[in-house]
């Protein structure tokens, strides 16, 4: 289970402040002249500070930026306050400010609630997605929990409601699983949504006469979101209780039983066999964590299925989606099989991320598809991330050793000064012996 603990802090950003000193004025006097040196030393300061002053003033347009979107989440237009929620997803996936954010929570979080209760499709899903984005800005502070808390019984009526459409319904999958992940609330919460989410994708079981569910894309695409997210939350769970939630000849009313489970494999949708592979390797790796021979009789017809799936070359599933399924399933079949677990490397700025097992990885995509690109910033700056993924303390950049413009002038002024004096002693003693 990912790290929780520590999570009170915050990150400051101080500004560099250069002084010019007496003895520094005293250099340049005496290299130039007197009206010269008065004017260096007037313009020295503008040309030091004017790195400072952009950063400056780049941070505040983005701040007032910010501040305007989150301003705009309160219009009366639908579309304009889409337009802000993309706004403020886009900032906050690829900028951490956890201060920022926290003395403006409560006007976000009523707004994401507004609209996930009065919005429709589009606006519900990017206010879902912005409420994950936001325990992710605020992971390092109490808040958090109290937000997700909050949000928790609205993303769950949506989640549960067939009016809603079936893109909002997935995003709302995804951010009770991800808040539940990233707040770290407890056992009875995750037990609660897992059941929720196991209910959703129970669409894509056979019938009872043993056919294959007919389902359309768009519901195939909410039942892949619930099982992935499912798979999310079974990573955070202790070894013991997969090994007796989870099983292949009983269910119960938290748990699917590993048969149903299998079913899923046979569904004609990509996505839903793939997000179904994937949540059978974290529960292998998870019950063989408590006990080597986990289902160990069970597993051998699972196998022939992800031979099946690992080989297969059917022309009426399309090229791209044989060469991703066969790639998924082959990492499978060796874990099922020969116990050989994925690794994973990802570098970031000055450090190296490694990914073992299937938990690891699930948490790991997981992340990547709620922050794109700003994943390795995160990575980099955000403390909770980084406690997640057992990085530890942040690490600090390695300075740049190169000279300021004032260094190089005030040495360039000092080496005009020693090769003034040394010539100045050179043609004393020159003029000494010329004389008569």
């Amino acid at each position: 289970m990912p790290g929780k603990g520590g999570r009170r802090g915050k990150s400051g950003h101080g500004g560099k402040k250069v002084e010019i000193t007496s003895d520094e004025d005293s250099i340049n006097n005496d290299a130039c002249s007197v009206s010269s040196g008065q004017s260096d030393n007037r313009s020295m300061p503008d040309d030091v500070n004017d790195n400072e002053v952009d950063e400056i003033a780049q941070q505040e347009a983005f701040e007032e930026k910010l501040k305007e979107a989150i301003d705009g989440l309160t219009q009366r237009s639908a579309k304009g306050r889409i337009i802000c929620f993309n706004g403020i997803e886009k900032i906050f996936a690829i900028k951490y400010v956890p201060d920022f954010v926290e003395d403006r929570k409560i006007t976000i979080s009523d707004s994401i609630e507004r609209s996930l209760k009065k919005g429709r499709s589009e606006e519900q899903l990017t206010a879902a997605r912005l409420s994950t984005l936001l325990c992710v800005q605020l992971g390092i502070f109490e808040s958090a929990e109290a937000i997700c808390r909050d949000l928790k019984s609205t993303l769950t009526f949506v989640a549960n409601d067939t009016a809603a459409s079936t893109s909002a319904r997935s995003e709302c999958c995804w951010a009770l699983s991800m808040n539940q992940f990233f707040s770290g609330n407890d056992a009875a919460d995750t037990l609660e949504i897992v059941q929720l989410l196991s209910n959703i994708f129970s669409g894509s079981y056979l019938k009872g006469n043993g056919t294959i569910a007919a389902v359309s894309a768009d519901v195939a695409a909410l039942h892949a979101a619930a099982i992935s997210s499912w798979t999310l939350l079974l990573t955070v769970m202790t070894p013991a209780e997969i090994y007796n939630l989870l099983a292949s000849d009983r269910s119960n009313n938290y748990m699917p039983s590993l048969n149903r489970l299998r079913e899923l494999l046979e569904s004609p949708h990509l996505d839903v066999r793939l997000s179904a592979g994937e949540a059978l390797a974290v529960i292998f790796e998870l019950g063989r964590d408590f006990s080597y021979d986990y289902e160990q009789e069970w597993a051998v017809g699972l196998i022939d299925v992800l031979k099946e799936l690992a080989t297969d070359s059917n022309k009426y599933r399309a090229k791209k989606d044989r060469k991703q399924q066969r790639a998924n399933f082959r990492d499978i079949l060796r874990y099922v099989e020969e116990d050989i677990v994925p690794e994973m490397h990802v570098r970031f700025g000055q450090e190296t991320l490694y990914l073992e097992g299937w938990c690891a990885r699930t948490q790991y995509n997981a992340c990547c598809r709620l922050l794109g690109p700003g994943i390795n910033i995160h990575l980099a700056e955000n403390q909770l991330l980084r406690e997640i993924f057992h990085l530890g303390n942040k690490v600090l950049p390695i300075t740049s050793q190169k000279t300021t413009k004032l260094e190089r002038t005030l040495m360039n002024a000092a080496a005009f000064k020693a090769r003034t004096i040394l010539r100045n002693k050179t043609r004393d003693k020159r003029f000494a012996a010329m004389a008569p």
